[in-house]
């Protein structure tokens, strides 16, 4: 008998925390390092979010909350899906959490029986499957391709649907490959969906508002009404507020669920920040304009890393329709030698040597369960996006 949980053999350390301490590591150790592993944006949170923080310091708002989120915010939060989602939700229908990444850990441990299978369009994020493991349930990746803009199809997802199924876990748009799905390639998924009424939906919409070139966003539940009493729509202030480290975030669905969420909870961390709630309040209900003027930013790093990839010898890039990620394949350079010696055999080789040998740091795509690709993120000052791009090129053009 070991000390420790048999459960936590099951799962990795986060491969993007990974990648991001690394580059910490050797930034500290005097290295010139472009780190390209953490999705985040690098914009500061906006200051009447900030203000309105100091605010509830200030107004002693700094007891314990309710422990799924202060009516405030779910008042808020009750609005935003009404608002831009065209979804009605009642405040006990809602559950706030410490990050998105608590609200779906959550659900999972709150719903998975030993042997009950988790649909996952591979590439994903990485803490999916792992969660899925940690509560007891079988991830079941599906992978997609390049050719499909990296969107899982509807023969795909019913191929994989077996009684056993209780989870369909989608992202859109994604995060690690950016891929964005559009209302009719929604509908093709939830007609499946609606043949299988065993299966549940987890809708993680953390990157809504990150689309470009006039994508129109739509999530599940609000495509097939009909899927509303089974979904659990996800989303929170991370990444369109410019608030990762504020850990705030919410999921939305039937009553059922959020009570279970929130007895969950309440043995596990209760309530998330006050302060941090009264934040996301102002973040939900206030001025919501500097995201257009975000986007137009990160459409143009996107724009510029895809250009600069797709010129670097043996990587193939799409341009993806959202959130801040782009996911190359490196499939060209595998086989070829660095003039270090080292042999590129598979997307995790390519990315140590890249970081080895130009100090560039990226996540591969074994981590998302598709290879060979590697991740980056192009939330990141476009000069050193530039300068990385040059740094890729140049390791690519000296392999042989």
């Amino acid at each position: 008998m070991g000390f420790l949980a048999d459960s936590l053999s099951r799962i990795q350390p986060s491969a993007t925390i990974a990648v991001t301490n690394k580059a910490r590591e050797l930034k500290a150790a005097g290295r010139d390092v472009i780190g390209l592993g953490a999705g985040e944006p690098d914009f500061d949170t906006p200051d009447n979010i900030k203000e309105a923080a100091i605010k509830a310091i200030r107004d002693g708002q700094t007891k314990y909350t309710a422990v799924d989120g202060i009516p405030e915010l779910k008042a808020a939060i009750v609005a935003k899906f009404a608002r831009e989602n065209g979804l009605t939700y009642k405040p006990s229908q809602v559950s706030v959490g410490t990050g998105g990444k608590q609200v779906l850990y959550n659900a999972l441990l709150a719903t998975l029986n030993p042997g009950d299978e988790v649909i996952i369009p591979a590439p994903y994020w990485v803490s999916y499957p792992d969660i899925v493991l940690l509560g007891g349930g079988t991830p079941v990746a599906v992978a997609t391709s390049i050719d499909t803009g990296f969107k899982v199809t509807a023969a795909a997802l019913e191929a994989a649907i077996t009684p056993k199924t209780k989870w369909f876990i989608f992202n859109s748009p994604s995060n690690p490959s950016g891929a964005a799905y559009t209302r009719a390639e929604i509908k093709a998924l939830t007609d499946v969906l609606l043949r299988h009424p065993q299966v549940w939906v987890l809708s993680d919409d953390m990157y809504e508002h990150l689309v470009y070139d006039d994508f129109e966003f739509t999530t599940p539940a609000q495509v097939e009404p009909g899927l509303y009493d089974r979904t659990l729509t996800l989303n929170g202030v991370s990444k369109a507020y410019c608030m990762t480290g504020w850990r705030i975030g919410y999921g939305a669905g039937p009553e059922k669920l959020i009570k279970a969420i929130a007895t969950l909870q309440s043995q596990s961390t209760s309530n998330p920040s006050s302060i941090a709630q009264w934040a996301s309040v102002e973040a939900l209900n206030g001025p919501q304009d500097f995201i257009a003027r975000h986007n137009a930013v990160f459409k143009e790093r996107r724009d510029l890393i895809v250009s600069m990839l797709n010129q670097a010898n043996g990587i193939s890039c799409p341009t993806p329709e959202g959130a801040f990620y782009v996911y190359p394949s490196c499939a060209g350079t595998i086989g070829k030698t660095s003039p270090s010696g080292t042999v590129i055999t598979s997307d995790d080789v390519f990315v140590t040597e890249l970081l080895e040998v130009e100090g560039v740091a990226v996540v591969q795509g074994s981590a998302f369960g598709l290879a060979p690709h590697f991740r980056i993120s192009y939330a990141t000052a476009t000069s050193a996006l530039e300068e990385a791009g040059r740094r890729i090129q140049r390791f690519c053009g000296n392999l042989r």
